[in-house]
């Protein structure tokens, strides 16, 4: 039985030479460039030298509001914008394109020479990818001085925005498939092939079984899938031919493609491998009709442990709608729809500033702008949990407030810009999002009609809050 309690969070210090060996013998990403940002944050940077204000500054990153039909998130991408936050920097090359752009024409040089010597030196505190997250909450919070904090803004909003989209419609699809496989098959439709690849990265945190980009694989350890495609059927004059020559060449792994011309005609000839038939692959038609057919035919010839694997444009909605006519699919290939999150295609994450530090005073900071309001001062997240264990709310406060149970949900990963500790593997991660989403109470993970999870923000966070409001609105 689990039993909550108090969560003791804490800021450790860097990592030890041995570890920080042992790290970076497993990073293998070069040098990150300043580039990798808008202009803005640049001329802002620039601003911010010219006018002399070095302050160490507060901003964090969080979701204004769920997409349609989500009621959860599941975080993910922070191993990247760290990986970004160890490795960034300028070269010669990169400020002197710098130093020609005409909005940096009465920029003083020593602007130019601070770029050169341009390191991330801050402290940053977020959510261990994995977790459930929800609107409003902070999934990463920034301490640096303000020029490198806004510098790498843009950076950290596209990976971890992306990453958290992506891994979020995976858990909907792994939940609407019930227990069966579901694989990321979405390279060939994703808005370039470095997104394709941290979409399949997302995606098995999500809790894809795995992916069909190879290269995913390698870069990340993923399990690979993948059958031949009607090519290579049509390349053979017979179809049989096709199927004798692909086991031939892939005994053990074979997984046909059924659909070329007769769906059911291609099952009768399927028959022929029996047991040594690892599956068959259905890619058209009306799956839900097919597979039962399909499934009588392997069945009556013995072959009742070749699984079906579907694919063809599926979503959540799609595969709960299968499900519900019992059609006996075991796996499913999921492409376009995961990959891009084709029905909410971006995440609205935003990354404001909260505090100010002066050499006297720490300034609160908020927007009060229509519908973008924001809440000033840093904070914390706490879960609290019932007696065994389910999710039951969470307590937006100001991060040094005492008085909160339950856990503490954003813990310290890099200070002084060097983590404070190795970032855990992507089995791990993916478990981590599994055990998460097996703790979040059914009725607020529906893949549709979902209720929103009690967040609130403490009572001393709004006081503070309307005592600024008040504030800002009387200057």
């Amino acid at each position: 039985m689990f039993q909550p309690g108090a969560y003791v969070f804490k800021c450790l210090l860097p990592l030890s030479q041995a570890e920080k060996t042992n790290l970076d013998s497993q990073d293998k990403t070069p040098r990150m460039s300043g580039l990798a940002t808008d202009l803005y944050q640049l001329t802002m940077a620039a601003g911010y030298y010219a006018n002399k204000r070095h302050e160490r500054a507060s901003f964090e990153m969080f979701i204004r509001r769920l997409p349609a039909n989500r009621s959860y998130l599941v975080v993910a991408g922070l191993e990247q914008a760290l990986r970004f936050l160890s490795s960034v920097s300028f070269n010669d090359e990169e400020v002197e394109y710098l130093r020609r752009l005409p909005v940096f024409a009465h920029i003083a040089p020593e602007f130019f020479d601070y770029l050169l010597e341009f390191r991330f030196s801050g402290e940053i505190w977020a959510m261990p990818e994995g977790t459930i997250a929800f609107a409003d909450e902070p999934l990463l919070r920034v301490t640096a001085p303000l020029i490198e904090a806004q510098i790498v803004e843009t950076f950290l909003l596209s990976t971890i925005n992306f990453q958290t989209l992506i891994a979020t419609k995976a858990a909907r699809i792994v939940e609407a498939a019930e227990g069966r496989g579901v694989i990321e098959f979405g390279a060939r439709r994703c808005h370039g092939f470095d997104a394709a690849i941290y979409a399949a990265r997302a995606a098995f945190i999500g809790g894809c079984i795995g992916t069909s980009n190879v290269e995913a694989g390698y870069q990340f350890g993923l399990p690979v899938y993948g059958t031949a495609g009607h090519s290579w059927t049509l390349a053979f004059e017979k179809e049989m031919d096709a199927f004798r020559a692909y086991h031939k060449v892939f005994p053990e792994s074979t997984t046909l493609l059924l659909d070329t011309y007769d769906t059911l005609q291609a099952a009768r000839l399927a028959t022929e491998f029996g047991l040594q038939l690892r599956g068959v692959r259905l890619d058209s038609g009306d799956i839900g009709e097919l597979a039962k057919q399909v499934r009588a035919i392997l069945d009556e010839a013995g072959m009742k442990e070749t699984r079906i694997l579907a694919s063809n444009d599926l979503n959540e909605f799609k595969i709960a709608d299968l499900l519900a006519a019992d059609a006996p699919v075991d796996l499913f290939g999921v492409g376009t729809e995961l990959s891009t999150s084709r029905d909410a295609p971006a995440l609205g994450g935003v990354y404001k500033l909260v505090e100010v530090e002066f050499p006297d005073r720490i300034e609160p900071k908020m927007k009060l702008s229509r519908e973008k309001a924001t809440y000033p001062h840093r904070k914390q997240v706490w879960r609290e949990s019932d007696g065994e264990g389910k999710f039951i709310r969470d307590v937006i406060a100001m991060a040094d407030e005492s008085g909160h149970s339950g856990e503490a949900l954003l813990t310290c990963v890099m200070r002084n810009g060097e983590l404070t500790e190795p970032q855990p593997r992507l089995d791990q991660i993916q478990q981590r999002a599994k055990q998460q989403l097996a703790r979040l109470p059914r009725q607020f993970k529906r893949i549709s009609e979902a209720e929103a999870f009690p967040v609130r923000f403490s009572d001393e966070l709004i006081r503070r809050r309307t005592k600024l409001m008040h504030q800002l609105e009387d200057q």
